[in-house]
């Protein structure tokens, strides 16, 4: 069992639900994981692995996430990590979208040096009931644009699951086991993970 650190960065909540949905898998899987908010400035020390989840707003991560790659790089450069940025243009299969969002990805890591063994674009959702109007507004637009769905009166997920489970098993199965007096307990920040995994998956869409 080793203990995995999960970190995230979020701004209307899919890649929290993302976050938990990665500790809940590590946790199947008989690992001890921990899944905090890059603001509250989590430390990676006393971890086996770190998981990163980060979603792109205007071609950006969140600075929080940001600060936590670049302020914990010495330590994160020797641990298994691994990093799932999160966004629209991963939904979409066209090159075009597929080469901007690993470029984002490719900026937040060129930027804080961090050099993780997994790097995965993940799809992210249209929540119009989280945006204001006008934001909700300039989303339809892109997402007409775009050829994605544009009815505001539901919000339209396209992460894949169980894609990203598979994910999440192949980066736990290069982290070597560590014996359990070396796992620390988890916090409890992400006690309430596996409650609110169920609530999420089950309010979700499709």
């Amino acid at each position: 069992m080793a203990s995995v650190l999960v970190v995230y960065g979020t701004t209307e909540g899919q890649t929290r639900k993302i976050a938990h949905f990665v500790g809940h898998v590590a946790r199947q899987l008989g690992h001890a994981a921990t899944v905090l908010d890059a603001s509250l400035d989590p430390a990676p020390e006393g971890h086996d692995a770190v998981i990163v989840a980060a979603s792109v707003h205007q071609l950006r991560h969140q600075s929080a996430v940001m600060h936590f790659a670049a302020e914990h790089r010495h330590l994160l450069n020797t641990l298994p990590t691994a990093f799932f940025s999160v966004s629209l243009a991963a939904a979409l299969d066209d090159p075009h979208h597929q080469v901007e969002a690993r470029e984002v990805a490719d900026e937040l890591l060129a930027e804080t040096r961090w050099q993780p063994q997994m790097v995965r674009l993940v799809a992210g959702a249209l929540l119009y009931s989280k945006y204001d109007w006008m934001k909700r507004m300039l989303m339809q637009m892109i997402a007409r644009h775009d050829g994605r769905d544009t009815d505001t009166s539901r919000d339209w997920e396209y992460t894949d699951w169980e894609r990203l489970r598979g994910d999440v098993e192949q980066f736990l199965a290069l982290v070597p086991a560590a014996s359990p007096s070396d796992v620390a307990p988890p916090a409890e920040a992400a006690e309430p993970a596996i409650a609110e995994l169920a609530s999420t998956l089950a309010a979700a869409p499709g």
